[in-house]
């Protein structure tokens, strides 16, 4: 299964989709904010990042630029989460493999994972 990473400062959201994916198979780590989420992926490489777009320390855009600007992460897909329209996130953050509209359903969650994280069996 996948090694997915979750950086949200949302605690609710976080606990959510680390218990919804853990019992799904995949191996996941948490992080509060983006400096975290960096530190976990230097440590660890996912095979699928969930960012949030705003966050306290260093937000979802600032974390997308780092990783784009790493060969060694640039390749990793990134879902950003917003409440906000994707037309608006847009305007400020670029290079992710999807958006996901807070408030979403499990099943959007599920079928992320499936679409852009490796299956190993």
């Amino acid at each position: 299964m996948a090694r997915v990473l979750i950086v949200d400062d949302e605690f609710g959201i976080a606990e959510l989709l680390d218990a919804v994916l853990s019992d799904d198979g995949h191996a996941v780590a948490t992080a509060a904010n983006g400096r975290q989420g960096l530190a976990r992926v230097a440590a660890d490489p996912p095979d699928l990042i969930f960012l949030d777009f705003m966050m306290p320390v260093m937000d979802g855009p600032a974390m997308l630029a780092a990783l784009a600007g790493d060969p060694g992460t640039r390749g990793i897909p990134v879902v950003l989460m917003s409440s906000m329209p994707e037309e608006t996130v847009r305007e400020r953050a670029g290079g992710h493999a999807a958006f996901l509209r807070k408030p979403f359903r499990l099943k959007q969650v599920r079928d992320l994972v499936a679409a852009l994280a490796p299956r190993d069996e």
